[in-house]
């Protein structure tokens, strides 16, 4: 029989199709179809300049916003050579509002997946906590959820005074709370029960598809953008990479990509801290701080390709820009490589025999989103 699963199934994590071929309970082959969010963020960023496509980066993955804007900006900086003109306040800044909003995405990820599998508690628990994270880059930004706050040679704006001490408000409040979500739902024996040995992802076959993010590093790899590239301040930082174990199954399954998200929001916590530190004691703000760069009106690179990449929530963000005319602020090419798209490439692979209940956990396990995947 063949099966749609979606474009409005609320297991398919926005607007995709999966075609399902089964035997009875038993999935035989998945053949996923996108392209129902077509942004077409590619061709805005062939008309528009560097600048001005910063609003559209937002709006890949929304979930995570920051990270994706900080990634293009970086590449337009070393393109434009000012990388290392960057103030190490705005820098700190942006590590500590990027980690945030990966704790956000990570929150969403984990909270839908309980939902997904049928625990509803944490789903709720998970979007009261977001709602600090949204309510304070709210504050810093002027938007909840796609914010135009990282900017080419500095940011939007400086953080608000005494945003600060209720980033380490929440932080003392957080910590706790990832405690009785764990034993609420990582301790789980019937949340163990559905995603342990299930949808078992080889280190190999997540190599060879392109996987990155905590899909790859839950197969067994220590592969982190933020400290392979060292882009940025990470390399100041003090942080662990989690990677799947295979505590409760074996290493590569759903619970283990779901345990690296959960590890890597206490490592984001700590990266935050440790940030904050820095911007309240050698990095504090000063009236004549000026977070806006004095760049020149055009921002006209030299002819080259360049691609750069960060380590979004997903994974592998990266960004791949052909600029031919020194004379121009608009690539003749901007090309996008969203984590999800891999991600979700390697779902027929390891979703073939499951039983149908058990692709809901593989997909949910995956955490892609559509707007990055489509583009």
């Amino acid at each position: 029989m063949i099966l749609n699963m979606g474009p409005q199934h609320p297991s398919t994590h926005g607007v995709l199709r999966l075609e399902l071929i089964t035997d009875g309970e038993i999935v035989k082959e998945v053949i996923p179809h996108m392209g129902y969010l077509h942004r077409c963020f590619e061709k805005h960023a062939e008309n528009l300049t560097y600048q001005q496509t910063i609003p559209f980066t937002d709006r890949m993955d929304y979930l995570s916003s920051m990270t994706n804007a900080h990634a293009w900006v970086m590449g337009v900086e070393r393109m434009l050579g000012i990388d290392k003109d960057i103030p190490k306040r705005i820098e700190y800044i942006r590590v500590l509002v990027s980690e945030l909003n990966r704790i956000g995405s990570h929150l969403i990820a984990i909270g839908t997946y309980g939902i997904d599998i049928g625990a509803f508690t944490p789903f709720l628990w998970c979007f009261r906590d977001r709602e600090h994270i949204m309510g304070m880059l709210e504050w810093a930004s002027g938007s909840r959820m796609l914010y135009n706050y990282i900017w080419v040679g500095g940011l939007f704006y400086d953080l608000p005074v005494g945003f600060e001490e209720r980033c380490r408000e929440f932080i003392n409040y957080f910590k706790p709370k990832m405690v009785e979500l764990n034993n609420l739902l990582t301790d789980n024996q019937i949340f163990i029960n559905r995603t342990a040995n299930v949808g078992v992802l080889p280190l190999d076959v997540a190599i060879n598809y392109g996987c990155s993010g905590p899909v790859l590093r839950a197969s067994g790899l220590r592969y982190d953008l933020r400290r392979i590239d060292g882009y940025s301040v990470y390399p100041e930082i003090d942080f662990d990479i989690p990677i799947g174990k295979g505590e409760v199954g074996t290493t590569g399954d759903c619970w283990d990509r779901y345990k690296v998200r959960v590890d890597e929001i206490e490592q984001c916590l700590r990266i935050i801290e440790q940030c904050l530190d820095r911007l309240q004691t050698d990095l504090k703000r000063t009236p004549d701080f000026d977070p806006r760069a004095k760049l020149p009106r055009k921002l006209t690179p030299k002819v080259q390709d360049y691609y750069m990449r960060a380590e979004g929530s997903k994974g592998e963000l990266g960004f791949y820009f052909i600029h031919n005319n020194e004379r121009s602020e608009i690539p003749l090419r901007a090309k996008a490589r969203g984590p999800s798209f891999n991600n979700l490439s390697v779902v027929p692979e390891i979703a073939k025999g499951v039983m149908i209940a058990d692709l809901i956990a593989i997909i949910g396990s995956i955490d892609f989103v559509l707007g990055e995947l489509d583009r």
